[in-house]
């Protein structure tokens, strides 16, 4: 089989399977791990898949993911997780909260008092800019209205003057390796954002432990909470109790301090 009837017949599998491995590919075709993952890199530069840790994903269209205001898929599911997580914020802490569509329903939902917080989102700003009783700094950057946040090297340079109490991380993909991202700059803005907090909590719904990005985010280490949907699957849950990440699954009964 030539390589154009190998990428035709990748991309119709991740129609259906929505990913695939490199080892898969290996098999379906019987070639090498090498001509495997020239084939993907063919894919990518034609804009059609989205390459990740030993695989792909389908890529759908000129942007890996739907634009910010159009992720309304796990709405109930996001909107538990974000009560869930603004339960554990305290009155006059201080608060890194990154641009996520879950994030901004945790801002949403937070009841503490004399908050500041610190956001590249600017919608996010404008929720809690209108809150009596929080503070808050919109960090300066480059502005992406896909993603409607703020990234660059001046956002790092503003993140880096903050030290907070709290990080609320908004979470591409969860998986046994760690966090990753689809962007690049996104990628450095979280990784920023994590040295300079005491306490990281990342919020993530179940169907972002399905896949994984190019851009490595952070390795479990660095979270003290998960706060999730479902249960995750056994071979994260391993990971996650290994280095001892606490997971709070919405709507189980908790004590909201019980993570902290």
């Amino acid at each position: 089989m030539i390589q154009e009837e190998r990428l035709k017949a990748i991309v119709d599998f991740l129609e259906v399977h929505e990913s695939i491995r490199v080892e898969q590919i290996c098999e379906m075709f019987q070639i090498s791990r090498d001509s495997a993952r020239r084939d993907l890199v063919k894919l990518e530069e034609q804009n059609r898949v989205i390459r990740t840790h030993g695989g792909a994903i389908l890529q759908g269209g000129q942007q890996p993911l739907l634009a910010y205001g159009e992720r309304t898929e796990h709405h109930q599911a996001k909107q538990s997780i974000g009560r869930a997580a603004a339960e554990r914020i305290r009155d006059g802490e201080t608060l890194f909260m990154d641009a996520s569509t879950t994030v901004q329903l945790a801002a949403e939902a937070i009841t503490a008092t004399g908050v500041t917080v610190i956001t590249n989102s600017i919608d996010i700003a404008g929720i809690l800019g209108k809150r009596p009783g929080i503070k808050v700094h919109l960090l300066g950057g480059e502005f992406h209205s896909w993603n409607r946040n703020v990234t660059g090297v001046h956002t790092i340079r503003m993140i880096s003057e903050f030290q907070v109490d709290t990080l609320l991380l908004g979470a591409c993909s969860v998986v046994e390796t760690g966090l990753s991202s689809p962007y690049l700059d996104e990628a450095y803005v979280k990784k920023e954002m994590i040295g300079h907090a005491q306490r990281v909590i990342v919020l993530a719904d179940q169907s972002k432990f399905r896949k994984s990005f190019l851009h490595a985010v952070c390795d479990f280490d660095e979270i003290d909470l998960l706060v999730t949907d479902a249960d995750p699957p056994a071979e994260i849950s391993a990971q996650l109790n290994r280095h001892e990440v606490s997971i709070l699954v919405a709507g189980q009964s908790s004590s909201p301090d019980s993570e902290a």
